[in-house]
């Protein structure tokens, strides 16, 4: 989907979207109905599932300027879960997305995006008495980004327990979500459901909080249902900076999380032992780890990703490329790394095999930088195996 909007078309589009107010309903689709046809199949079971948020990200034509200051924005598929499925499937690994839309031009058109790209799509709901999700972006000139979202409540938000597809999460090898469905009922509920219907089916369970503080009530909400479901996780990737805020304390609030360096010397943004206080299952006992996680990832930018796993932890550098846009890399870097565990689970006790899959998930993120929007700029397995043979490794 590849919309063009002026700044007066946007400010109607705020306008009218900022309550999400008004029931939309298009002709032949219900609220329980799923986006593929009834009897459709799937002609290979999803082997990751991804659970959450689809939503529309306007992102802007020029980028470097206030919102209400730029041209033009174009309207794309976005919602972390969702941009986790589709480049998934992009890396050649059958995936699926379970997800609730407005029953509304922009809901199908999303769903329509997520077929067009090889996810399967009979997870996703279709709400007639509220509107898709809205998210308008705001690039700075480092490529980094402020988000403008528009749920009051919207659609991802409404999805219950009743609509979720067993099937798709039973048979699946990896169930994978955020916590941006933690953030208000009946979404949360739902959420919570699906982790137990996952993990009682065996299916293993990935984490990425992807953090979006504008959305919650407070920081301390925040804090409390990121971590009310990490004891369940069996894989977490958290970037660095959300590392600093999920382990901030009175006494820890003045940690810095800037790319300091001293006498040329790479600083990380954070230091393993911090790392250590979400890996372990003790207060009192930092070294401890918690029974349910296998692995830990923490994306650090342009200082590649540190591992962790019960058994040893390390760092892994990252692409040296130039940033239009980070919007999408850490789900791409997701993507990369559950294609690699879907195909081999075992790779989580052999060191340097890991360090390979982390370095192909870098590579995924590393990419997705180079290009705007996350979609379009989500790699296939050719480009990502030509870039790390041709473009160097950061310092």
């Amino acid at each position: 989907m590849e919309i063009c909007i002026g700044p007066s078309t946007a400010m109607m589009v705020i306008a009218v979207l900022g309550a999400l107010l008004c029931s939309v309903s298009v002709p032949g689709v219900s609220a329980q109905n799923p986006a593929a046809d009834d009897g459709t199949k799937q002609q290979e079971l999803s082997r990751v599932v991804c659970f959450g948020e689809l939503i529309v990200d306007f992102v802007p034509l020029v980028g470097g300027l206030p919102v209400f200051e730029e041209p033009g924005f174009k309207a794309g598929a976005g919602g972390a879960p969702a941009n986790v499925a589709v480049g998934i499937c992009k890396l050649g690994i059958p995936a699926a997305f379970i997800g609730k839309v407005g029953d509304d031009e922009f809901g199908h058109a999303l769903a329509n995006v997520l077929k067009e790209n090889g996810v399967e799509t009979r997870g996703i709901r279709f709400d007639s008495h509220a509107h898709t999700g809205l998210a308008f972006i705001s690039l700075r000139s480092d490529g980094e980004r402020t988000f403008i979202f528009y749920r009051n409540p919207s659609a991802d938000m409404l999805m219950v327990p009743e609509e979720l597809d067993h099937d798709l999460i039973t048979n699946a090898k990896i169930f994978h979500y955020g916590s941006i469905s933690l953030i208000a009922e009946p979404c949360r509920s739902t959420h919570l459901e699906a982790i137990k219907i996952a993990k009682e089916a065996g299916v293993l369970l990935s984490y990425d909080p992807n953090l979006r503080i504008q959305l919650w009530p407070s920081p301390e909400e925040a804090r409390k249902e990121i971590m009310s479901i990490w004891p369940e996780a069996n894989i977490i990737k958290v970037s660095a900076d959300e590392v600093r805020f999920l382990i901030a304390t009175s006494s820890t609030a003045s940690f810095a999380s800037s790319d300091a360096t001293d006498n040329n010397k790479k600083v990380f943004k954070v230091e393993y032992e911090e790392v250590e206080l979400l890996t372990s299952s003790s207060d009192h006992d930092a070294k401890s780890w918690r029974p349910n996680l296998k692995l830990l990832l923490v994306t650090d930018g342009p200082h590649g990703c540190h591992y962790f796993t019960p058994r040893f932890k390390g760092t892994v550098a990252t692409l040296k490329v130039p940033v239009v846009d980070t919007t999408g890399a850490g789900d791409a870097f997701v993507a990369g790394i559950l294609t690699k565990l879907v195909q081999d689970i075992s790779l989580l006790e052999d060191e340097k095999r890991l360090q390979e899959a982390v370095r192909f998930a870098n590579a995924c993120g590393a990419i997705t930088v180079t290009r705007r929007g996350a979609i379009p700029a989500l790699p296939d397995t050719e480009t990502v195996l030509n870039s790390l043979r041709e473009i160097a490794i950061t310092d």
